[in-house]
């Protein structure tokens, strides 16, 4: 356990048991694990998990006062989703689909939608394409699919000028001629019939996006990033998304079609120092969405589990619990 996540712990909520969970086919190829926590007769609200592909967690449920009906669920080739790490027919579209699959099944009207990184990307997307479903939303460390906010993350003259002994770490995988283009780079790892070589590489980025998450990583931290059971997985998933650039119709798609969702009440959470998701997105999205309000945590990163981040999701999930 971090020692962010050990200090979050005094206005995070307790972890509770699901009341219910189960897998629903969302087509040929896909099945997607979900479950649902706290009230069954409360008001609903769903979780969208970060990466793409990173699952959810149990202490994901502890951003919710358990008298909310909170759904939770793992996105296509995440998690305990089925088929684990494919990549066929694993777009956003297809992941915003599977959202309005999984509210018809519980028989839910509408709900607070609530995501963080990628997960606001996946929340933006939804509520767009879905205005009528939702009734608020809590975005958190925010990513908008452009093209910037990518190359940020993978050359050595943007993020990797601030941590070059990373950064070095990072590529060591890569054959020096890949180096120019290392999404691309990873992507030919990834796609190894070498299983070590595939390891070696997922590690390698797992490590690299840990080191970015917190404003203070410890080397627990990173050791643990290093074991990840699931980087392969994870690692492939991301990349296939931030190759296809998140599938979206433009890289201004997200901003452009604000306005379907301005009349929405809205919590955007932001670290002043989010390494992985600088902050320029956020007050791109704020300006195109002045009725959000939008709150800067002076002294945090990117994790969700930094003290100023999870203080201010579980204010905002109270906040709207009452309307």
């Amino acid at each position: 356990m971090t020692r962010a996540l050990k200090d979050s712990m005094t206005w995070m909520y307790p972890l509770i048991d699901p009341f219910d969970a189960g897998h629903l086919q969302v087509s040929p190829v896909h099945r997607i694990y979900y479950e649902q926590v706290g009230d069954a007769h409360g008001k609903p609200a769903i979780f969208l998990h970060g990466g793409p592909g990173g699952g959810i967690s149990p202490q994901h449920r502890r951003f919710f006062h358990p008298s909310y009906r909170t759904v939770l669920f793992d996105q296509r080739g995440s998690g305990k989703s089925t088929p684990h790490a494919c990549l066929d027919d694993n777009t956003t579209w297809d992941l915003v689909a599977d959202i309005e699959r999984l509210r018809e099944h519980l028989g839910i009207d509408k709900w607070l939608v609530f995501g963080g990184s990628w997960g606001s990307t996946l929340a933006l997307a939804y509520a767009q394409a879905h205005p009528e479903r939702v009734t608020e939303l809590v975005l958190r460390g925010i990513f908008l699919g452009r093209q910037p906010e990518v190359d940020w993350l993978y050359d050595a003259t943007r993020v990797g000028a601030l941590f070059p002994d990373g950064f070095e770490r990072f590529v060591a995988p890569l054959p020096e001629a890949d180096r120019h283009d290392v999404l691309q780079g990873y992507a030919k790892l990834l796609a190894s019939p070498d299983a070590a070589v595939r390891l070696r590489a997922a590690r390698a980025w797992s490590v690299w996006e840990t080191l970015l998450s917190h404003v203070h990583t410890s080397a627990a931290e990173l050791a643990e990033a290093e074991a990840e059971a699931d980087a392969v997985a994870i690692t492939q998933i991301e990349v296939h998304y931030f190759v296809n650039r998140c599938f979206l119709r433009s890289e201004t798609q997200l901003l452009d079609d604000v306005s379907r969702i301005r009349h929405i009440p809205a919590v955007i959470v932001h670290g002043r120092y989010d390494i992985v998701c600088p902050m320029q997105s956020a007050w791109d999205l704020a300006a195109a969405w002045p009725e959000a309000d939008l709150q800067i945590v002076g002294d945090a990163g990117h994790s969700a589990f930094e003290p100023g981040i999870s203080r201010a999701l579980v204010a905002a999930t109270d906040r709207f619990a009452k309307r």
